[in-house]
C-alpha cells in the first residue's frame, strides 16, 4: 500500500446524505481511498434535526451498499446503537428497540442483555453496518452527568456488574460479525461536563476503579476497540485530555492494561478538542498518542470536504516529519485486521 492508502485507512467520517449518488462528496472520498470507515446519524445537529443519512432501514441498506461497492478496500462502517436515548436507528422505522444500560443493569439479568444485543447486532448486520460504537463501560458514580449517567448510559457503578453486561453485549455482536468499541477510555462516568461542549475536567472526581472494565476486557480478549474519550486528567497527564495524551493511550492502555487492538479517538470536532486546538495539531497530537483511528463526525460542525482535507492534512505530517510513518504503518495494520474479523457485507438484490 501507498502511504496515501495507508493514511486513507486511519479517518472515518461522516457525511451528509440519504444516498450516494455519482457527484457525492462521501462517494468521491471513498473511491480516492481518502477515508477507511463512514459514521452515520439519523439527525442533522446543524440543520434542526433534520434526516441525515436514515430515513428507512431499506434506504439506509442501499447507502452502506453503494459506499462499499465503490471502495478500494472494506469500509468500516460505524453506527452508535448502544439503546435507551442514544440509537441512531429508531423503533419508528421497524428497528428493534433496546433498553437503556442502566436499566439493564438494574435488571442484572445477563439473558435479557443478550437478547437485546442479539437483535440489535442482527439488524445491523442485515442493513450492512460492521462496528458499533458500543458497549459503554463507564461507571455510574455520577448519576446526574449529563453525557453518561444522566442519559442512562452506563450499566451500574459496579465495576462486575458492567464487565458481565458488556461481555454479554461483545458476545452477540461478534456472532453477527460485529465489532464493538469499549467506550470511553480512561473514563467518563464521574465527569461533570459534556466533552461535547467544551474542555472537561475530571481530576478531582475520576479514580482508578474506573479502569476495571477496561481492564477486565482486555485481559479477557474481548476488545476490538477502545475509543478514547476528551475528558483532562491532570495527574494522568497535566498538558492533554485523555485522546491526545501519549501518557494515557501509550502509556496506560497499552503499555500497562497491554491493548494490542484499534484504538478509535473520540469525534474531534467535538469542543473540548476543537475549542482548544487546531484541527492540524489535533491530528498530530492523537497520532503520536497512538490513535489509530481518527474520527470527524462532522456533525457538530460541518466541510463537506472534511474527508480530502483532513486525508491532506496527514499526509503533510509525515512529510514534515510531525508523525513518522512508521505510525501511520502501525494504526494501518491495526485497522486492516480489525476489518479481517469483521462479517463481509451482505449480497443486495
Amino acid at each position: 500500500m501507498t502511504l496515501s492508502e495507508k493514511a486513507g485507512q486511519l479517518l472515518m467520517v461522516g457525511f451528509r446524505g440519504l444516498e450516494a449518488g455519482p457527484r457525492s462528496p462521501i462517494l468521491r472520498a471513498v473511491r480516492a481511498g481518502l477515508v477507511g470507515g463512514v459514521v452515520l446519524f439519523d439527525r442533522d445537529l446543524l440543520r434542526r434535526g433534520r434526516p441525515r443519512n436514515i430515513r428507512s432501514l431499506q434506504q439506509v441498506e442501499r447507502l452502506i451498499a453503494a459506499l462499499q461497492r465503490d471502495a478500494p478496500l472494506r469500509l468500516l462502517v460505524a453506527v452508535d446503537q448502544e439503546g435507551g436515548k442514544v440509537a441512531r436507528l429508531k423503533r419508528k422505522l421497524g428497528f428493534p428497540e433496546a433498553p437503556a444500560a442502566r436499566d439493564l443493569g438494574r435488571a442484572d439479568d445477563l439473558e435479557l442483555t443478550r437478547c437485546h444485543a442479539a437483535a440489535t447486532a442482527a439488524a445491523l448486520a442485515a442493513i450492512g453496518f460492521n462496528l458499533n460504537f458500543t458497549p459503554v463501560v463507564d461507571l455510574d458514580v455520577f448519576p446526574q452527568n449529563p453525557i453518561i449517567g444522566g442519559l442512562g448510559r452506563s450499566y451500574a457503578a459496579d465495576p462486575a456488574v458492567v464487565v458481565r453486561h458488556a461481555l454479554a453485549v461483545i458476545e452477540a455482536h461478534r456472532k453477527e460479525g460485529i465489532g464493538c468499541c469499549l467506550k470511553h477510555f480512561p473514563g467518563h462516568g464521574s465527569s461533570r461536563g459534556d466533552s461535547h461542549h467544551g474542555f472537561t475536567d475530571v481530576s478531582e472526581t475520576w479514580s482508578r476503579r474506573e479502569l476495571r472494565p477496561f481492564r477486565a476486557l482486555i485481559a479477557a480478549g474481548e476488545a476490538d476497540a477502545v475509543m478514547t474519550a476528551h475528558v483532562f486528567n491532570r495527574f494522568l497527564d497535566p498538558r492533554f485530555p485523555a485522546s491526545l495524551s501519549r501518557a494515557i493511550v501509550a502509556g496506560l492502555l497499552r503499555r500497562r492494561l497491554g491493548f494490542r487492538g484499534v484504538v478509535i479517538c473520540d469525534d474531534l470536532d467535538m469542543r473540548a478538542v476543537s475549542a482548544e486546538h487546531d484541527r492540524q495539531t489535533a491530528l498530530e497530537l492523537a497520532l503520536n498518542a497512538g490513535s489509530d483511528i481518527l474520527l470527524i463526525a462532522n456533525n457538530l460542525d460541518y466541510d463537506r470536504d472534511v474527508a480530502a482535507r483532513t486525508h491532506a492534512a496527514v499526509l503533510n505530517l509525515v512529510a514534515s516529519g510531525r508523525v513518522s510513518e512508521a505510525r501511520i504503518d502501525e494504526a494501518c495494520d491495526r485497522v486492516l485486521a480489525l476489518k479481517a474479523k469483521l462479517a463481509a457485507p451482505r449480497p443486495t438484490a
